[in-house]
């Protein structure tokens, strides 16, 4: 069939087969480009391993140090009638190529908060692996159910302690408005905490230690966003910001609990970028349509492929890699440098439906949008007739 971008609010109901490809490809060839990651694991764990930053890791771990990579990712495969998610066709792309480099490479598909998946890594390590020295969690979802009790958790984006109006930017309507945000109750900052926060990765490595499958001098990390005075009443101090934090216990009990394996747990604070995710986040599409702008005009933009080569170049593969205050690998100073905040404040406080455009860079976010669903990449026909059942 010929797919063309079905878009619902902040979502794009389809996906293209070859542009998710072309996309991977792209990366890839990003990071051949920029030679080989000096100390790569070599048996990599990826969990919310299809979009984003968790495919950024995967393809860093593969491409930019020949690592064996086994992903945990949620994606919906094709039928005849409708396209799969792209972090299936993205999963393909990213096969096909690993199998062309001779790369070992394993993708599950299903719920990683799941005992049963959980299990299945395990199974296919003790086959396939052996023990990983690397584990990155990636992974981003509104619910969780809790694999003890079977109690779903739904996470809340609301502010803590007040309400909280400000701006932001309807995809949707092509409008910038003021949006107001009702404080979080106790239970809807515990339930984000649940979903969002650390438990799970906790789990995870204990489930690797207890079946014997961590590497002595293991590396796990968490990823994040924590911005700065613009996003902090919906990152900081917020439901999210109250999940974040718990990562940040998570890392620390993760080092006290493995320490006879000396496993080194850090949360990675990385930049504000165009994902499936962030695109859902209030404020966010008008903030990273502003900063695109500037960062592009400094020079300073980067992309998700980018920030991961540079996170396991300069930081993670070091034996002890420099932290910030919180313990965290943080990625995100060329955004939230106080110049950089000082130009992209000047731009929020000018801005209005009828400049928004002028000011900003929606015309980048937009693309990045697109291309997180495999569309408007140049090096694709979106006229020809694609397959849409491709797999891995």
């Amino acid at each position: 069939m010929v797919i063309k971008p079905k878009i619902r609010g902040f979502i794009c109901t389809n996906a293209h087969p070859v542009g998710c490809a072309a996309s991977v490809q792209q990366q890839i060839d990003y990071v051949k480009s920029q030679g080989d990651v000096p100390n790569t694991a070599k048996n990599v764990l990826v969990l919310g391993c299809s979009t984003g930053y968790g495919l950024a890791s995967r393809i860093v771990s593969a491409f930019g140090g020949g690592a064996k990579t086994l992903g945990v990712c949620f994606e919906k495969e094709p039928t005849e009638r409708k396209t799969g998610t792209a972090g299936w066709y993205n999963t393909a792309g990213f096969h096909a190529k690993a199998k062309e480099a001779g790369l070992y490479a394993k993708t599950l598909n299903g719920d990683a908060f799941s005992k049963e998946m959980k299990q299945q890594v395990i199974d296919t390590l003790k086959a396939d692996m052996g023990k990983v020295d690397l584990v990155i969690y990636s992974l981003a979802s509104p619910r969780r159910t809790d694999p003890e009790t079977g109690e779903v958790y739904k996470s809340t984006l609301k502010p803590v302690g007040q309400a909280y109006t400000t701006k932001t930017y309807d995809t949707d309507k092509d409008k910038v408005h003021d949006i107001s945000l009702e404080p979080a109750s106790e239970e809807e900052i515990q339930n984000t905490i649940k979903v969002m926060g650390g438990e799970d990765w906790e789990l995870w490595l204990d489930a690797l230690d207890q079946a014997d499958l961590l590497a002595d001098n293991c590396k796990t990390t968490a990823y994040t966003y924590v911005g700065k005075e613009l996003t902090w009443p919906i990152y900081g101090q917020a439901t999210i910001g109250k999940a974040k934090e718990d990562l940040d216990r998570a890392a620390a009990a993760i080092v006290k609990s493995k320490a006879s394996k000396n496993v080194q747990a850090y949360v990675s604070s990385l930049k504000a970028l165009v994902t499936q995710a962030s695109s859902a986040i209030p404020v966010m599409p008008l903030y990273i349509s502003l900063i695109y702008k500037v960062m592009k005009e400094e020079g300073t933009h980067q992309g998700c492929i980018e920030q991961i080569y540079d996170l396991f170049n300069e930081k993670l593969n070091q034996a002890k890699p420099t932290v910030d205050e919180n313990g965290r690998l943080y990625m995100n100073g060329k955004e939230t440098n106080d110049a950089t905040q000082a130009k992209i404040k000047a731009l929020w406080d000018q801005v209005t439906q009828e400049n928004f455009h002028e000011l900003s860079d929606y015309a980048g976010y937009h693309h990045e949008f697109l291309k997180l669903f495999g569309f408007d990449l140049e090096s694709v026909d979106y006229e020809a007739e694609v397959d849409t059942l491709a797999g891995w």
